[in-house]
């Protein structure tokens, strides 16, 4: 009987990593088992010590991301920075099930922004929450030289400013500069030159249906935007952006390339080192996701 594997959150029904995952593992010969289980913020960390030695690692979704942070025994460079685990690879040896934690999402958004042909340079990101924590550093693994953080949630937006205002990516000496704007106060944003409107990408890092009323000013959707939402898709946020005149790419784009970093890590231990014939798997996994890659 092949190895267990699953996405856990919650809502988790409608989630597409088991298609993804399970195309990806045809492809490599693997008899890996990989299905959706719902599971609470509060609810992870006795759910994990009731793992038994068949289950390999899971994948994490809302809202267990930062708590998985919290529970893993060990991470990886990008989970460290960021605080936020969307991965988790059980560590061998006996007792309670020890686990690992990885921040695949890093480099999945960043890859499928950068197969989208977009200029990260200076980026506006949407959102304060775990996911803006992995864009914020997704756009820096992209050569950005600025970042403005439009959320509602004064604190949280401030937090991140001062975490990665200043911070570089690792071999490099370019300094992010990053500022702050409230969306409760949307004509702000209406001023003459500010950040948000010069930027070249808009990442919007929230829920599906939290974008359709969200006061934002004209001028913004004029910028391409990458949407991490991918179900219901066009997602209201991009339905918007749309109707503006603007350009809106969809998640699943991300969820496609994250998936193939995770599988890397439940394969190889490692999100940076490539699968055989990966290319193909690549391909299988898009066609699995539906996506247009």
């Amino acid at each position: 009987m092949g190895e267990k594997l699953a996405v856990l959150g919650s809502p988790i029904a409608h989630s597409k990593s088991p298609l993804i995952h399970a195309a990806a593992y045809e492809e490599l010969g693997l008899s890996w088992r990989y299905t959706r289980i719902r599971v609470g913020e509060d609810g992870l960390a006795p759910f994990l010590d009731g793992r038994g030695p068949g289950w390999r690692g899971f994948s994490l979704t809302m809202p267990l991301k930062e708590e998985a942070h919290r529970v893993a025994a060990a991470l990886d460079p990008a989970a460290m920075e960021s605080g936020v685990v969307n991965t988790l690879l059980r560590l061998s040896g006996p007792g309670t099930p020890r686990w690992a934690g990885f921040n695949t999402d890093v480099g999945g958004l960043a890859e499928a922004v950068r197969k989208a042909g977009l200029d990260a340079t200076r980026t506006a990101v949407i959102g304060s929450g775990a996911t803006a924590v992995s864009a914020i550093l997704a756009a820096r693994s992209l050569g950005a030289e600025h970042v403005s953080i439009l959320a509602r949630n004064i604190r949280a937006t401030s937090d991140l400013v001062a975490r990665f205002a200043d911070s570089h990516e690792p071999g490099s000496q370019l300094r992010l500069h990053v500022e702050g704007t409230s969306l409760r106060h949307p004509e702000a944003l209406d001023v003459a030159l500010h950040p948000a409107l010069e930027a070249t990408l808009v990442i919007s890092t929230l829920p599906g249906p939290a974008g359709r009323e969200l006061e934002l000013p004209a001028a913004l959707m004029r910028i391409p935007l990458f949407d991490v939402a991918y179900d219901p898709w066009p997602s209201p946020l991009a339905e918007r952006w749309r109707a503006a005149g603007g350009t809106a790419h969809a998640g699943i784009d991300m969820l496609v390339e994250q998936a193939l970093l995770q599988i890397r890590v439940f394969a190889n231990g490692d999100p940076g080192l490539p699968l055989e014939a990966e290319e193909r798997v690549l391909a299988a996994m898009h066609r699995a996701a539906g996506s247009r890659s």
